[in-house]
């Protein structure tokens, strides 16, 4: 069977996540292409208008914030993480199968922590504002949470493929 299994063959929790992912990796994207055109503004108001933008820091943030976040839970989809693999991949094919099985349950029950203490800090941080931005601080926080409930999806879909013993849908070679 090939690493991405047909559309057809996928189970709808599958599909889910793919869409999850794809999300995801849109939104990113959106929010790459904005820092960039915001930092050409801020270049563009600095040295052409003499007068710098002073939203745009605060604005970067946030939006590095969301990239960094949201990013890294499609990689947990793609199996595209950082990890180290050498060990697992000097052992024998038992051990290795227990490393995968870890690693899926440690990377949920980090998704898991990421739910709770990002859901807490972002209700605790609601009612502050951020500096010239005005919005709510808690938006820091937010992509903790929403990362950490994607990570825990994606982990929960690796580990029914573990058992399965089917490939995941969401690893792309």
């Amino acid at each position: 069977m090939s690493a991405q299994q047909p559309l057809n063959d996928k189970s709808l929790y599958d599909r889910f996540l793919d869409i999850i992912s794809q999300i995801n990796t849109i939104i990113t994207g959106v929010m790459m292409v904005t820092l960039t055109v915001i930092f050409g503004w801020l270049v563009f108001g600095r040295y052409v208008l003499n007068a710098t933008p002073t939203w745009v820091e605060q604005v970067s943030l946030l939006l590095i914030i969301y990239i960094g976040f949201l990013g890294a839970s499609v990689g947990i989809h793609r199996k595209t993480h950082l990890g180290v693999a050498v060990f697992r991949e000097m052992s024998p094919p038992p051990i290795q199968r227990l490393f995968e099985f870890l690693t899926h349950v440690l990377l949920a029950g980090f998704g898991l922590i990421m739910v709770i203490y990002g859901y807490n800090l972002t209700v605790f941080k609601w009612a502050t504002k951020i500096p010239l931005l005005n919005v709510s601080e808690g938006l820091r926080s937010l992509p903790v949470f929403l990362s950490g409930i994607c990570i825990l999806l994606f982990s929960i879909g690796h580990l029914i493929h573990f058992f399965k013993d089917t490939p995941p849908t969401g690893k792309t070679e």
